[in-house]
């Protein structure tokens, strides 16, 4: 059962999945949310732990960052550790100017020119929805615990947003207000879910925007990111 990147014996892993990209916020998760939780992937130090939130099963799996990264742990979950559903929990960028720092994003799909999908099954869509199925739970849990969020449309890239040296000509690619965000995981994740037959579907933190230049210090991060966090395992 084990792979190249991950050491969880058959068994380890949850069938649901939640997928932070910093491993430390996979500890943070399961220290604080966690019941009889156990670790159970060390390899290149991308920390998963296995453990229960109010007595279901779930693991919580860094998927480090970027497109390349997620493609590679969230393949080898679905393909082999036969996981059902993944929600990624992460931060993202605002690229519309009515989503302000600390909003929740919940992506109905990406878009990205990413070569992961060409490279992997010679696809070169670029465009992945998220599962509607897991959507439609989120967005009514959210209203049960009064948790605003947002949906819509998002990006995937692979430069991190506020190193673009030409945000004008960036944003030149993509009709005004169609996308809330910019972050660099989701395609691969949208993509993989689809090519398996899965479910998964990404929900984001707005931790920076194109129109500001404010930004979340770490301390910031972790506590505005307690929402997201919370809704995501109420909704498994």
């Amino acid at each position: 059962m084990p792979t190249a990147h991950i050491e969880a014996k058959e068994g380890e892993i949850a069938k649901l999945v939640l997928m932070p990209g910093d491993p430390l916020r996979a500890k943070y998760i399961a220290e604080n949310y966690l019941e009889d939780y156990k670790l159970v992937n060390t390899v290149r130090n991308m920390y998963a732990y296995t453990g229960k939130y109010k007595d279901k099963e779930v693991t919580v799996f860094a998927s480090g960052m970027g497109v390349p990264s997620m493609g590679i742990y969230a393949h080898e979950l679905f393909k082999f550790y036969n996981v059902e559903k993944i929600i990624r929990i992460g931060t993202c960028g605002s690229f519309n100017k009515n989503i302000k720092l600390r909003d929740v994003i919940l992506s109905l799909g990406a878009y990205s020119k990413t070569y992961f999908n060409f490279l992997l099954d010679g696809n070169d869509k670029d465009f992945v929805s998220s599962s509607n199925k897991l959507n439609e739970i989120i967005t009514k849990k959210a209203k049960d615990l009064n948790i605003s969020i947002n949906l819509g449309k998002t990006i995937t890239t692979d430069v991190f947003n506020p190193y673009c040296d030409d945000m004008e000509k960036f944003m030149s690619n993509y009709e005004k207000n169609e996308y809330l965000a910019c972050e660099m995981e989701a395609f691969a994740l949208f993509y993989l879910a689809e090519k398996f037959k899965k479910e998964a579907t990404c929900l984001m933190t707005v931790v920076d925007s194109i129109y500001t230049t404010d930004t979340l210090t770490s301390a910031d991060r972790e506590k505005t990111l307690n929402d997201m966090i919370l809704l995501a395992l109420e909704s498994i």
